[in-house]
């Protein structure tokens, strides 16, 4: 399964590296990558047939939601097939790279080697991303012009899915290395690579970005409070807080300042989120009961729109209520569904494992996905491929039964026991 594992993290450095996945054909390429690790693990379970494979929780949900999308569009009960096949085609993508995850990721060894993966991966990206913050020229990667306005930082076009990418790979590091989860010769390197990209996501200046990593804090912290632990870990969460605070405050915190102080012009407004919020729900009071087609706002947005600026409006700053206006109650049930299991699961595993070392992965996993889904309240990350895959991913993480090694007196009295029974 080591070649599953190493194409999916492939599918995910290429997605974001490609601005998010967001063009056309960068999701083509991702939905026949996983088309093709589909097939290769179908290929493997053939000349393999003792390894059964496995069905995790989260999947039911998201097969259900496919469902209901495949009935919008196969029944023409939306308003434009086409974006409801293409949106559809993207959430049969997911669901095949969450079930390849669920085969490929079992052991604690095999979500030791995604950790690392995750942390250097997001530590590079936050890196670029402040790069490019000082050295900003206008454009993507400095050289591909933004047609469409945007304020960038690293390879995504808008800030705040960069910040949502963060939030996602950030407690990856902070988690482990809070709790006390990390190898003394090892604190450096880890250290390093959850300092960087909080350093980072407070340089994107993404009001959403900074309050769901606050979220993401307030969780640990209740966690540690819970566990009584919260003396003894304090002081290190405290450093790495400092720590790059100091960064930012270094590099740019001029910037951040005026962030807050006014918006800038290229961004929506305040008033601008909560006009769309309002008539996106009035879409939904139109069309409640199966909404309006998987991927078909843009196109029934104008009729509802109150506060006219002269943009186009894709995406409500939303992904609950603009999941609703497109497939009403029938697509908002089961994300409903599918967070409850994510939580009533994480919850479970927490319980099980308690301190060790898996438990810790398993709350990097259910602290990123709680912080990811409180962005979704003013954004809609979950529309950006890279980062939805990435939260599955995590939410993976976060509800999987990890598969712990033998003990070595285990080992030994099983191969004694064998031996007797030969």
């Amino acid at each position: 399964m080591k070649l599953l594992r190493v194409g999916i993290c492939t599918l995910v450095v290429f997605a974001v590296a490609a601005h998010g996945g967001v063009e056309d054909w960068a999701r083509a390429v991702l939905e026949t990558g996983a088309g093709l690790l589909f097939l290769v693990w179908a290929l493997w379970i053939f000349f393999h047939p003792e390894v059964q494979p496995v069905l995790s929780p989260l999947l039911l949900p998201l097969a259900a939601f496919s469902l209901v999308a495949f009935g919008q569009w196969f029944l023409h009960g939306t308003a434009s097939p086409y974006n409801t096949r293409m949106e559809l085609l993207l959430l049969l993508s997911y669901l095949i790279v969450l079930f390849l995850a669920v085969q490929a990721f079992r052991t604690i060894e095999d979500w030791r080697g995604f950790v690392w993966f995750g942390m250097g991966f997001c530590f590079l990206v936050s890196i670029f991303g402040i790069l490019q913050h000082l050295t900003f020229n206008g454009k993507l990667y400095w050289f591909r012009e933004m047609r469409y306005g945007g304020i960038p930082f690293g390879p995504y076009a808008n800030r705040n899915h960069f910040a949502g990418f963060a939030e996602l790979l950030l407690p990856l590091a902070l988690v482990p290395l809070v709790l006390g989860k990390v190898r003394r010769e090892r604190w450096a390197v880890v250290g390093f690579f959850a300092v960087v990209p909080i350093g980072a996501l407070f340089l994107s200046v993404s009001r959403g970005g900074i309050v769901s990593f606050a979220v993401e804090l307030g969780l640990l912290a209740l966690v540690m409070i819970r566990r009584r632990t919260m003396g003894k870990h304090l002081l290190s969460t405290g450093a790495i807080l400092l720590a790059a605070l100091l960064m930012v405050f270094w590099l740019g915190v001029g910037q951040l300042l005026q962030r807050f102080s006014s918006l800038q012009s290229l961004e929506v407004t305040t008033a601008k989120r909560v006009s769309m919020m309002r008539d996106t729900w009035r879409i939904f009071l139109d069309h409640p009961l199966a909404g309006t087609g998987l991927g078909t706002l843009q196109i029934v947005f104008p009729p509802y729109e109150t506060l006219y600026d002269g943009k186009i409006v894709n995406h409500t700053h939303n992904d609950y209520l603009e999941a609703l206006a497109e497939t009403g109650l029938a697509g908002g049930l089961c994300c409903a569904w599918f967070i409850g299991v994510l939580l009533a699961e994480s919850l479970k595993r927490l319980r099980q494992l308690n301190n060790s070392f898996a438990g810790a992965l398993q709350l990097s996993g259910f602290i990123a996905c709680t912080g990811f889904l409180v962005h979704s309240l003013v954004d809609f990350n979950l529309h950006i491929p890279a980062n939805a895959l990435l939260f599955f991913l995590m939410a993976h993480l976060a509800t999987v039964e990890i598969q712990q090694p033998l003990q070595p007196s285990s080992t030994h009295r099983m191969r004694h026991s064998s031996s007797r029974n030969h």
